[in-house]
């Protein structure tokens, strides 16, 4: 069965999940932060067939989220480093670890800490407004249409639910 596209949709999220909506990309993405940058590290670290993880990485190079540098001629070979829009994702990844260690960690405690070097403290995620710093939550948020909302959408639905931006 071949999967719906949301990459036109006009939602960031829905177009976020088209991206890394299958279980391995966002673990390959993980890797990626912990500094594995070739290909056979990958397979090793993290146990998926090498067809899965060729698809993953094309995927991600595709998507300028990785780019192949070549570390090697005689056979040429990649590694895979993050590129500034993968770096920048980051941010959600540390969420759902954040998300994760809250709700599905046992009383052992989270797997893996974050350690923020530059404060020398273990810290975690948190998602805050960008102008008054507090934690968002969502029944402290309202949704307006932006300027990339598709004209042609437009219905007295979608202004009933969003208003206008």
């Amino acid at each position: 069965m071949k999967r719906t596209s949301f990459s036109r949709w006009p939602c960031s999220v829905a177009r976020t999940v088209d991206l890394i909506g299958d279980w391995w990309t966002p673990l390959v993405l993980r890797e990626a932060y912990y500094g594995t940058t070739r290909f056979d590290d990958f397979e090793r670290t993290l146990g998926l067939s090498r067809n899965v993880l060729t698809q993953r990485l094309g995927r991600l190079v595709d998507e300028q989220m990785l780019e192949r540098v070549p570390y090697q001629q005689r056979p040429v070979r990649y590694e895979y480093r993050l590129t500034a829009k993968g770096r920048d994702f980051f941010g959600v990844v540390a969420a759902m670890m954040a998300w994760g260690d809250r709700w599905l960690t046992g009383p052992e405690g989270p797997p893996i800490t974050l350690h923020h070097t530059s404060c020398d403290h273990d810290t975690h995620a948190e998602v805050v407004c960008a102008h008054c710093r507090e934690p968002l939550r969502a029944g402290d948020l309202r949704a307006t249409l932006g300027p990339g909302f598709p004209a042609h959408l437009m219905s007295e639905t979608v202004t009933a639910r969003f208003g206008d931006g």
